[in-house]
């Protein structure tokens, strides 16, 4: 006897709407849809929402601080007073052994950079600050980029380029679009300035715990991946690297968290916490 494949969407008896429909023409296609777990009820999104406005304070009040010649250490402070204020925490903070409350990754570190007592920006530096706060129980997960002071025209181009891969990615993210769709798009924009995209990490689902599905990658194909639909809630986070995509984990970190540039040049990254609409796109962490 042969057996199909199990289906991951199931519709609620004699509650069939246009979404299930939609939804099952493109998995009877063959195309990977969600669960109804990664569709998030308006209670839910309204909770991420409050979490994303959180998150945003705490990187708007690092962007009034982050000057040349403080220590990463610093910004991990902010970041924790800010969450300590609001009766948040912060979600890195010890998840799988990580040491610090926020990720702050200088010039050729990709990602996961750990804050440093003796580790001091310095003029020239571009510097990504990646929070994740649960606020709660709900997550929302961005990041930025920093110059500090005047840095070379290479630099600022990465940053800039950088920043308009998430935004290209965003504008594509449509209802009933798929996640390669991003991707491809990145992809494209990113290469057309010469930068590798990072594929050993990805943006992901979010909102009711620090990870879900689906994982969003930054390069790819138009239609592979999974299905976007309304209610679902991701994050687009794209690290662009001057130079090849490749990564490496640094061996003096004895955490075993920092992620290195493989040709050890700058890399940029920009990241926001998004719930997909009926119309496209809804940032919450603004």
């Amino acid at each position: 006897m042969a057996f199909g494949k199990k289906k991951r969407w199931h519709c609620i008896p004699g509650q069939i709407t246009e979404m299930d429909k939609q939804i099952m023409y493109w998995e009877n296609k063959g195309k990977l849809v969600p669960t109804r777990d990664l569709i998030k009820t308006p209670e839910q999104i309204e909770g991420i929402r409050r979490a994303g406005a959180i998150n945003t304070l705490v990187l708007d009040t690092v962007a009034k601080e982050i000057h040349a010649g403080m220590s990463t250490q610093e910004i991990d402070d902010i970041c924790m007073q800010v969450c300590k204020d609001n009766n948040a925490i912060p979600a890195c903070l010890g998840y799988e052994g990580f040491p610090k409350s926020v990720c702050t990754s200088i010039n050729e570190v990709v990602c996961h950079g750990i804050p440093k007592d003796d580790e001091l920006l310095e003029e020239g530096d571009i510097v990504n600050v990646d929070f994740t706060i649960i606020l709660d129980g709900y997550y929302a997960d961005a990041s930025r980029m920093f110059i500090i002071g005047k840095t070379t025209p290479e630099k600022e181009q990465l940053v800039r380029v950088a920043k308009e891969c998430l935004e290209i990615g965003m504008e594509v993210a449509k209802p009933y679009s798929f996640v390669g769709d991003i991707g491809h798009a990145i992809e494209k924009h990113a290469k057309k300035h010469g930068y590798g995209v990072v594929r050993d990490l990805t943006g992901h689902g979010v909102g009711l715990k620090f990870h879900e599905e689906p994982d969003v990658p930054h390069y790819g194909h138009n239609g592979t991946g999974m299905l976007l639909v309304p209610g679902m809630v991701f994050t687009i986070e794209p690290m662009l690297n001057i130079g090849s995509w490749k990564v490496f984990i640094d061996d003096e970190d004895p955490y075993g968290w920092e992620v290195i540039s493989w040709d050890e040049e700058p890399s940029a990254q920009w990241e926001h916490t998004l719930v997909m609409t009926e119309n496209g796109v809804e940032i919450l962490t603004y």
